[in-house]
């Protein structure tokens, strides 16, 4: 991910009531924020449309995610187009507040009770890794460029219709062969 976050909320322009906030995700931010994977963007910019409210001194981040990504097919390794739409919720809470961390820059340690809940400077809020992890997951473990897909097949010989049996299936061959 980038130094700079680039979808942030200010917490200071938050209330209760909370406010909308639409973040395009262009294809830069897309393909940085998945450079370390095989997943990369497909088609026009995505689209991270969420609602933000403050609760103390807690902010509340609800929404969608919305893109087009691309992955090896499983099968083929051919890109398999992914259409990401999800629901996105995550509870910032100022990192000083969190029970043994002494500031934003700490490594904290989550605890099974506070694994939705995320921290944040107190000030900004910052979405990008919520975003990122958020496609992250909208992935299918099993990526497939079609449910037909046949896999991968070696080259068929020049002037050959049928792919070339494999040698080690010619004795089933021969079999079929005496039982037709």
């Amino acid at each position: 991910m980038t130094e700079k976050p680039e979808i942030t909320i200010a917490a200071r322009d938050l209330d209760a009531g909370g406010k909308r906030f639409r973040f395009v995700l262009r294809a830069d931010w897309l393909r940085e924020a998945l450079a370390e994977t095989e997943v990369t963007p497909e088609g026009p910019d995505g689209e991270l449309d969420v609602r933000a409210s403050k609760s103390g001194k807690d902010v509340l981040v609800r929404g969608r995610i919305q893109a087009r990504l691309a992955v090896p097919c499983a099968r083929c390794l051919e890109p398999a187009k992914v259409a990401v739409d999800e629901e996105v919720n995550a509870l910032f809470v100022p990192a000083a507040t969190l029970e043994g961390s002494e500031g934003p820059e700490d490594e904290y340690e989550v605890s099974s009770d506070e694994a939705d809940t995320l921290p944040f400077d107190g000030e900004t809020v910052v979405l990008d890794e919520v975003a990122r992890d958020e496609l992250l997951l909208a992935v299918p473990m099993i990526p497939l460029c079609s449910e037909a897909c046949p896999g991968i097949r070696p080259p068929a010989a020049a002037g050959e219709e049928k792919p070339a049996v494999d040698p080690r299936l010619s004795p089933l061959l021969r079999y079929k062969a005496k039982r037709s």
